[in-house]
């Protein structure tokens, strides 16, 4: 591959951070442009370098993942979509009217606890999160869960990359605030 990556988003947290998470965690280094008006996106939108699978081939090229084993991969996947499902309802929270937030914030603790983490405990001594085999699952579930499950936190946080990652300076983004709520608006509605 010629050169690093570039993420083209804007300036907040968004659905990239786990994208610059497993980057992060397999040792890529990119670089990031950020979209400051509505034009910026419509450039995007209509240009034609753009190639969305482009992270999760550098991804799977970095942590040497080969579709040997299409079982283990589904499992793999499945459990990605599932932190994925979880982390969105999250990264909207702050998005949404004042009114509704009892509401989304009740959603969410209940289907954390009564699907995802019950679900996560399953299969948290499986080779699919540690061990053998280093994938995505653990690295994208400490990115949506790292406030609430320590002892992983902990584990992926200790490896090199990921240590690296988490250092003040790095390419990481903070959760929204209002401001980053108010330019999203700008660029994205």
């Amino acid at each position: 591959m010629a050169g690093k990556p570039v993420l083209h988003y804007f300036d907040g947290r968004g659905r990239m951070e786990p994208v610059r998470w497993l980057l992060a965690a397999a040792g890529v280094e990119f670089e990031e442009k950020f979209l400051k008006t509505r034009d910026d996106l419509a450039r995007l939108r209509n240009g034609k370098d753009k190639d969305l699978n482009a992270p999760k081939r550098v991804c799977s090229r970095s942590f040497k993942i080969r579709h040997d084993n299409a079982c283990l991969f589904f499992s793999i996947d499945m459990y990605a979509e599932g932190v994925a499902d979880l982390e969105l309802m999250v990264l909207y929270f702050p998005h949404m009217p004042p009114g509704e937030k009892d509401a989304a914030l009740a959603t969410i603790k209940d289907k954390a606890q009564n699907r995802y983490f019950p679900a996560y405990e399953k299969v948290s001594a499986s080779c699919l999160t540690f061990g053998a085999f280093r994938g995505s699952l653990p690295i994208l579930l400490s990115e949506a869960l790292i406030c609430l499950l320590q002892a992983l936190r902990t584990r992926v946080s200790n490896l090199p990359t990921v240590k690296k990652f988490l250092q003040p300076g790095s390419q990481r983004k903070p959760f929204d605030d209002a401001e980053c709520v108010e330019s999203a608006k700008k660029i994205f509605s």
